[in-house]
């Protein structure tokens, strides 16, 4: 397992842009796969937007940011990834199509690969288990969104080895990351912690304690928080605060992490937050009122 040179991501939504973003400044040769081609066709827009707010803030050259969207490639294809020295999941929050994905990328990747999952709460261990290749299954968690966001938080399986420990956290500083490290349970670090205070604000606002925006205040100003819970769940996306939840509770078996019913009622309604424009709170453009005919 020589220096990272290459980097595949799978996943083309916000978190696996981002990623793909970040391989790409930092010299990388990269692939995006989605099997979805819109997904990809949004991603190859956020991540050029994205560059060139990194120029305009002086940031980051035009010459690099050019070389850097010259190093990716979008594709559908898995195959297209067999030469890729680091592949990163970064797609939907489930188990078993995370298992489907890493049982498809062993057969995939050539066998120095070190396969990582950006998965914020489900077990390493268990993933690695569907892949010939335990050893080299790591979790890489970054945070959203991975071009600003200074954290990642690295989790070793049962059967990662020291050698694919030492490649993930050497790319994860070479992207200029601060690392932090986890045991493989339930929620590891972060969501161990930030999860519960999520749901917490969720059944403050279900039992009628506060409104949104009082609870949020209390948060941002009582103790500094950039941002409110209930604000923070709609920029994650309530399906995924929802998905780790339900992974606590199964995982540590523990009732004090049961989803809040609003929460649920939430995710069933199809509020999931900024993605799907109305979440706690509501992100859809309203219409403009007309201005007054000024002969009137």
């Amino acid at each position: 397992m020589g220096e990272t040179k290459s980097l595949a991501v799978v996943g083309g939504g916000q978190m696996g842009s981002g990623i793909a973003q970040l391989g790409a400044i930092h010299g990388l040769h990269v692939w995006l796969l989605d099997t979805d081609p819109a997904a990809l066709s949004r991603a190859s827009k956020v991540i050029s937007s994205s560059l060139q707010r990194f120029v305009s803030k002086g940031q980051l050259s035009q010459a690099a940011s050019t070389d850097a969207l010259r190093r990716l490639q979008y594709t559908s294809n898995l195959e297209e990834l067999r030469s890729a020295d680091f592949i990163v999941e970064a797609i939907i929050e489930s188990e078993d199509v995370k298992k489907k994905l890493f049982l498809e990328l062993d057969k995939v990747a050539k066998r120095s690969a070190i396969l990582a999952s950006n998965t914020s709460s489900i077990s390493i261990t268990r993933l690695a288990s569907a892949t010939s290749r335990p050893g080299q299954v790591i979790g890489m968690h970054f945070m959203n969104p991975p071009p600003i966001m200074k954290l990642v938080e690295i989790v070793r399986g049962a059967d990662t080895s020291d050698e694919t420990f030492h490649a993930t956290k050497a790319l994860a500083e070479r992207f200029g990351k601060t690392i932090i490290c986890s045991q493989d349970y339930s929620g590891f670090i972060v969501n161990r912690i930030l999860m519960p205070m999520i749901n917490e604000a969720f059944f403050t606002l279900y039992t009628g304690v506060a409104t949104k925006e009082d609870i949020d205040a209390g948060m941002k100003l009582g103790t500094n928080h950039p941002m409110g819970p209930l604000e923070l769940a709609d920029f994650i996306g309530l399906d995924v605060c929802l998905s780790i939840m339900r992974v606590l509770r199964t995982g540590l078996g523990d009732s004090k992490y049961a989803p809040c019913p609003l929460l649920v009622q939430f995710v069933d309604a199809g509020r999931l937050g900024r993605k799907s424009g109305i979440g706690v709170y509501d992100y859809r453009k309203l219409p403009k009122p007309e201005k007054p005919s000024p002969r009137l």
